[in-house]
């Protein structure tokens, strides 16, 4: 014990009842702790014994002991919590030896285990009227996070991070049942840029008279990205890759060029985008703006042409289309007449799993489409692409032989936020954060509107029915009438929200002020760091807007299906924390062979030259030796069945699939659905 003693930095005590904790400690560690008793004397409190605890087993000590204990410690403290009353008692047992001792704030769940954990107004943790250390705080969080289910590293590390920043264990643990306290939920913010950039007059344009007075009538001076654009030959129709932040007027540049063409005689323009919901809009968008200069037609898939109340005409001046619409013209044989200009909207699609490779084989074939008598006599086909998220711009334009546009300012600034809860509870935070928003307006007179993006048309439906403010699903399981309402009523500030999936992620066209993430999937696959800088992205406009906002509702220990490895804690910080990806197009075996066979289709022995020159590297001899071996192709022509295959975009898997249970006699729901079945695992 004097060994002991003589090594002893701090001794704390504690009231403990009518007794007192002792905690010896030296270098922050506790050396040993136990239980001191005292008894009135005619001089005053004494020591009675020491109980020195080891483990669950107690020894008792002599009062003396503790008397050379005490004397031979560097520092006595008592603990503030401490009543007055038992404060004296120590206090005049500890004068009576001559030993000085003083009253400090420390944790209090520490001093009732016995150890001395002072703290200061710098580490003092509020939680339920009292103060506590940083480390009994952090235990406490990880108990509340053991009852919310597991939570990811990156998830823990913020919210301890938080839990010192803001010193209220209350106000962080509130965090997991979606509560928003906006100093805590906010994550950083992403600063409004300008880059430097001359703008062009309008009126200094040499375009043609019709074009030249439509865009006299609307503005002044072009938009940064857009001078750029003027002044690398975008009027002059040479191939670019636009690359800019959303709402930045990139669709111009291509507008610009193609309707200038078309005026000119130099060939029909086709604007390419990868969904229907797009499409759509687009082609409102300029039937409104040009269709008393040209002809407007649209073309969104082989199933969809019938519905489109005779829309599409080849012979149109402008073709709106989705890149499967074209692509099964192409497939198919359909005269697309003379193309003058391409614009590819959403270009990034080509980094796409399950996209990527059918857009990049139908750039392909419509280059060959183009050579190959479908061009203007009067010059090339001019190639527009655009983009608001590139991670390998310069590469991506080298592959597409463009001059790479590249414009990088921000016009709002985005605040970015997390809160977690589950999810019920995201639907309550919802209707909070709407109401918020819609019940306040910009100095530009604008309301505040939300995009609320989630992982399925069901949950669409679910999200808007329980919203207080207006609001409306908006997904491709609507019709045209329906989405044009919605589009409508968003436009004329009569919607609070729009709750969607990834259709509007792809760039259709509503102001909103802020976004919520209710989900960090699209259907049963997490966000890429890509489509997930896409989508904030339609928080906030420069017309409408002083800032954006965005909101990741996020669920810790969830995901929506048992293929996927990481959770919605883990993928939040990934995506906030991510580098954009580069897009690359990558080819597996049953991509080589469904994109081989639609070349081979399209341009016959011409096939490998139209592989070759694909952004994807595609095996092409291995993929030649697949479709002989499936029958798909004869010598280097499409057989019946391979006519077949590529008409209905199938993979080689699906085709033999359909096969089977059409050579068994299968009912068609019964093949569909064995289909959907060997899709789920």
């Amino acid at each position: 014990m004097s060994q002991q003693a003589a090594q002893v930095e701090t001794l704390f005590l504690h009231e403990h009842g009518e007794e007192f904790r002792v905690a010896a400690h030296r270098d922050g560690e506790r050396l040993f702790h136990g239980i001191l008793e005292l008894k009135e004397t005619d001089a005053g409190p004494r020591p009675r014994r020491l109980r020195v605890k080891d483990g669950t087993s107690e020894e008792l000590r002599s009062p003396d002991q503790f008397v050379d204990l005490a004397r031979r410690a560097a520092r006595i403290r008592i603990s503030e919590q401490t009543t007055p009353r038992a404060r004296e008692r120590i206090r005049e047992m500890l004068d009576a030896y001559q030993i000085e001792a003083k009253v400090v704030r420390t944790c209090r769940l520490c001093a009732s285990d016995g150890r001395y954990s002072p703290i200061t107004s710098e580490t003092a943790i509020e939680t339920d009227d009292e103060t506590i250390c940083p480390e009994c705080a952090r235990q406490q969080l990880d108990r509340e996070l053991a009852f919310k289910g597991s939570i990811s590293g990156d998830a823990r590390d913020r919210l301890e991070e938080l839990l010192l920043e803001v010193q209220d264990l209350d106000r962080v643990t509130n965090l997991l049942s979606g509560q928003l306290d906006p100093d805590l939920t906010k994550f950083d913010e992403i600063s409004a840029t300008v880059d430097e950039v001359d703008p062009v007059r309008v009126d200094s344009l040499d375009l043609h008279p019709g074009m030249q007075d439509h865009l006299e009538s609307r503005f002044e001076t072009l938009l940064p990205v857009q001078s750029l654009a003027v002044e690398h030959g975008a009027t002059e129709g040479r191939d670019q890759l636009v690359v800019s932040a959303t709402a930045t007027g990139k669709t111009l540049i291509g507008e610009m060029a193609g309707i200038d063409r078309v005026l000119n005689n130099k060939g029909t323009m086709l604007f390419l985008v990868p969904l229907v919901a797009l499409a759509n809009q687009k082609y409102e968008q300029f039937q409104d703006r040009y269709g008393d200069m040209v002809d407007v037609s649209l073309r969104v898939g082989a199933s969809r042409i019938a519905d489109e109340g005779g829309r599409f005409d080849p012979e149109a001046d402008v073709i709106v289309g989705t890149y499967e619409g074209i692509d099964h013209a192409l497939r198919t044989g359909k005269d697309l007449g003379t193309v003058g200009t391409v614009v590819i909207d959403e270009v990034h699609t080509l980094g796409e799993d399950e996209r990527g490779h059918r857009l990049d084989g139908l750039i392909s074939r419509l280059k060959y489409y183009c050579e190959s008598g479908g061009a203007p006599d009067s010059g090339d086909t001019q190639w527009i692409y655009l983009s608001a998220t590139v991670g390998n711009p310069g590469q991506l334009a080298d592959q597409l032989r463009a001059t790479l546009i590249e414009f990088e300012e921000r016009p709002v600034p985005i605040e970015r936020h997390v809160t977690f809860a589950d999810g019920r509870e995201k639907i309550e935070t919802e209707k909070k954060l709407v109401k918020r928003a819609f019940d306040n307006k910009s100095s530009k007179g604008y309301r505040g509107q939300t995009i609320i993006f989630t992982n399925s048309r069901r949950r669409c439906h679910q999200i808007s029915r329980k919203l207080e403010y207006s609001s409306a699903p908006y997904h491709a399981g609507l019709d045209n009438r329906k989405r044009q309402r919605v589009e409508r009523q968003f436009a004329d500030q009569d919607l609070a929200a729009v709750v969607t999936t990834a259709a509007l992620a792809a760039g259709v066209d509503f102001p909103a002020s802020q976004v919520i993430f209710d989900s960090l999937a699209m259907g049963i696959e997490w966000l890429t760091v890509q489509e997930f800088s896409q989508m904030l992205g339609r928080a906030g406009r420069p017309d409408y807007h002083d800032k954006g906002t965005v909101y990741m509702l996020v669920e810790p220990d969830c995901s929506y299906h048992n293929s996927m490895e990481m959770t919605e804690d883990e993928v939040a910080f990934k995506l906030l924390k991510g580098e954009m990806e580069p897009v690359i197009t990558r080819y597996d075996e049953g991509a080589a062979v469904e994109e081989t066979l639609a070349n081979v289709t399209v341009a016959g022995k011409q096939a490998k030259r139209l592989n070759d020159r694909m952004v994807g590297e595609v095996p092409t001899k291995h993929a030649l030796g697949k479709l002989l071996e499936y029958e798909f192709i004869d010598g280097l022509s499409p057989t019946p069945l391979g006519r077949a295959v590529t008409r209905h975009f199938l993979a080689p898997d699906e085709s033999f699939q359909l096969l089977d249970g059409i050579r068994k006699g299968q009912h068609p729901y019964e093949i569909v659905a064995d289909m959907e079945l060997r899709d789920e695992h």
